[in-house]
């Protein structure tokens, strides 16, 4: 194979139609990565992917993984993809889901421009759990100039298969390896050996369903031959409501390493992502019900050590968050 280094950099106007797609037609409408969008019957409320690349195989090559607006890098080789849109299937946890912001694949070298890869789109849709492949991950990125969509990653779920709830769907624990097309991308662009079926990390994803709360946005403004009242001398400047204070509790005080724990908190607007750490690491996501609680259950690994933990529940922001701790007794 011919290796091309910098055959796959983005410029100029090939990467305004790279991040918004629909913005010119460099694009061809009809590629896996764009058609049978919402083909589910609940579009998605909101929610977010994570990509752990810490085991993946670009950074096995020295490669570093950056994202742009408004995808957020979280801890190290973690990042935080916005979803902007799509479909879910309440029933059985299909979503095909729409992903903000870009990843861009930075050499160590420096020897060819970084690889942006946007209109990020992950699809999942085989919900029998038996860890064989469930969906795929589009992206789009230039080539020789040109624009094009590549189906990117397989994506294979694990054993649990999604998790579905009351106004959200969760899967956790998705390996992504690169398909054929994806590992010629990789290895054109940096001139580094790519094979299919390399890994390129692990994905967990989490999506609202829909909710029915949330008021309906306006723009309407009264007429302006209407004056608005003048308020009474002794009223008082009405306030903005405030947003709860979540609060978080744990299902057992102490338990013993090797068993299963479960967080709950309350506090969230309806339909809001949660992200959970232990420890000060994010490992999982929840989304909240229409009262604004949210519940999960993580294992305690027989590793873990004897002694004080803690679980933060937190929007995926950091500005609202709850800890609670909880005790872990060593295996008898």
């Amino acid at each position: 194979m011919a290796k091309r280094p910098g055959a796959a950099a983005v410029t100029g106007g090939a990467l305004l139609a790279l991040l918004c797609p629909g913005a010119g037609s460099a694009v061809a409408q009809d590629t896996p990565a764009t058609q049978d969008a919402l083909a589910f019957p609940r579009a998605v409320s909101g929610g977010y992917a994570s990509w752990t690349t810490a085991d993946a195989q670009p950074t096995d090559h020295g490669m570093s993984i950056d994202v742009t607006e408004p995808a957020v890098r979280g801890s190290t080789d973690r990042a935080w993809f916005p979803a902007t849109g799509g479909s879910t299937d309440p029933e059985t946890g299909a979503v095909d889901v729409e992903l903000g912001g870009a990843a861009r694949f930075v050499p160590s070298a420096g020897s060819v421009p970084p690889l942006t890869l946007g209109g990020l789109r992950l699809r999942l849709d085989d919900n029998g759990g038996n860890g064989g492949n469930s969906g795929a991950l589009y992206a789009r990125t230039t080539a020789d100039g040109q624009a094009r969509a590549v189906t990117l990653a397989d994506v294979a779920a694990s054993d649990a298969g999604p998790a579905v709830r009351a106004g959200g769907v969760t899967w956790t624990g998705l390996r992504a390896s690169l398909t054929d097309e994806g590992a010629r991308l990789l290895e054109e662009w940096s001139g580094e050996p790519f094979a299919e079926g390399d890994g390129l990390g692990l994905l967990d994803v989490t999506v609202g369903t829909g909710s029915t709360t949330a008021p309906a946005p306006t723009d309407s403004k009264p007429p302006a031959a209407t004056p608005a009242p003048a308020p009474a001398p002794t009223t008082t400047a009405p306030q903005e409501p405030k947003q709860s204070t979540p609060t978080a509790a744990v299902g057992v005080e102490e338990l013993t390493a090797g068993g299963e724990q479960t967080v709950t908190g309350a506090g969230f607007e309806p339909g809001e992502v949660v992200l959970v750490a232990i420890d000060g690491d994010t490992r999982y996501q929840a989304v909240a019900d229409e009262e604004g609680r949210i519940s999960r259950t993580f294992p305690v690994y027989t590793t873990a050590t004897a002694g004080a933990h803690t679980v933060e529940i937190s929007t995926v922001t950091g500005e609202r968050r709850a800890v609670v701790d909880f005790g872990v007794r060593a295996p008898a």
